[in-house]
């Protein structure tokens, strides 16, 4: 008997079933104020969404100097937890799966945006832009070289945050690997100049995610831990356009990590079907889950029901459509109209352009 593999058909990822293949992208929306604690504005935005086969949620930190953006939620202390929780329950409420990503910016951050706390990276390499502080934009600054006591330090804020997601109700947590952040940083040749165990060669610069998800894994099961990477994707100062060099790095991080037998590897790439995304899929074994967004642009239905008919993938991240359509899937499944993204509002403080966007009943 065949079956009838559709981006609506239900999938398994570790030992959770999906309701079908649609993943919302963690999309960063800096609604969580100056305490980083989810609040009932943010538990309804995630609550809408429900219907998706899996929501991610915006990157949140694991420890207060790790913080990259003002209004970022964390969960780094006890009431942060709290408000995910909150979160977590409005989603299974509606029958809906969530994860939490777990992302430390590393040298994407400034003083004005942690509070002071040190900035700590790979190597002493500054990031040439700006960032948006609460002070305006400003210069993003040197950032510290880690001792390897502090790498040690930044994995175990790691394994205590992803502790802390799963007790408050989270389904599991997907480790940031990508977009210019800690993990890609200590991943990427321009970014990490180190000359010790976690530096140099394309085995020693995928050391230190390794260890990271291979220590979360151990601590609340490897069927509630994804990982996500963005191989070739310029953003924040992290050039990688040695092919060669990128496919040996990505290759000996999920060779390593395919024992672990992880609930899935979510690659960012503007060619989820091709060489090097299929290679590293074959490699990892497990579930894939593929996002041509948002440099590749927004993906829209048909990229994302023929990625799954072409077997691509096994689940397809979609960020903007479903910023903009909480029910995405109902529209998607019957071909109905989409609501259009607001991106100005993206990034504003209230509910205006997060939780207003009308369903089709109401349309």
């Amino acid at each position: 008997m065949t079956v009838d593999i559709s981006l609506f058909s239900p999938i398994s990822l570790g030992k959770m079933e999906l309701a079908n293949r649609v993943v919302m992208a963690p999309l960063t929306r800096v609604r969580a104020g100056s305490t980083g604690i989810p609040g009932e504005l943010m538990a309804k935005y995630y609550r809408q969404r429900a219907s998706v086969g899996l929501i991610i949620t915006e990157g949140t930190y694991p420890d207060h100097a790790s913080q990259g953006y003002v209004g970022e939620p964390g969960i780094a202390t006890d009431e942060q937890a709290a408000g995910w929780q909150r979160v977590f329950e409005a989603v299974h409420a509606d029958g809906g799966r969530i994860f939490l990503q777990l992302m430390h910016a590393g040298r994407a951050t400034h003083p004005d945006i942690n509070a002071g706390r040190r900035i700590l990276a790979p190597s002493a390499i500054a990031i040439d832009g700006k960032t948006f502080t609460e002070k305006g934009e400003q210069p993003y600054p040197v950032p510290e070289a880690m001792t390897t006591t502090e790498t040690r330090a930044a994995l175990e804020d790691f394994v205590t945050a992803a502790r802390r997601a799963v007790e408050a109700g989270a389904d599991g947590v997907e480790i940031h690997g990508a977009n210019g952040y800690l993990l890609h940083q200590f991943l990427a040749p321009g970014a990490n100049q180190r000359t010790d165990q976690y530096g140099g060669s394309p085995e020693n610069r995928a050391r230190f995610v390794v260890e990271v998800v291979t220590a979360v894994a151990e601590a609340v099961g490897a069927e509630r831990v994804g990982l996500r990477i963005s191989p070739e994707i310029v953003l924040s100062d992290v050039f990688e356009t040695d092919r060669d060099d990128v496919l040996a790095t990505y290759g000996t991080l999920v060779d390593q990590l395919r024992p672990l037998g992880l609930a899935y590897l979510s690659v960012l790439h503007t060619e989820p079907g091709g060489e090097l995304v299929q290679e590293l899929r074959q490699r990892f074994g497990g579930k894939l889950l593929v996002n041509s967004g948002f440099l590749g642009g927004q993906t829209v239905r048909e990229e994302a029901i023929q990625r799954i008919e072409a077997d691509h993938a096994d689940a397809v991240v979609v960020g903007r459509a479903i910023i903009a359509n909480p029910d995405l899937v109902q529209r998607w499944r019957g071909g109905h109209p989409e609501n259009e993204p607001r991106p100005e509002l993206f990034y504003a403080p209230g509910a205006e352009g997060y939780t207003d966007y009308p369903f089709l009943e109401t349309a």
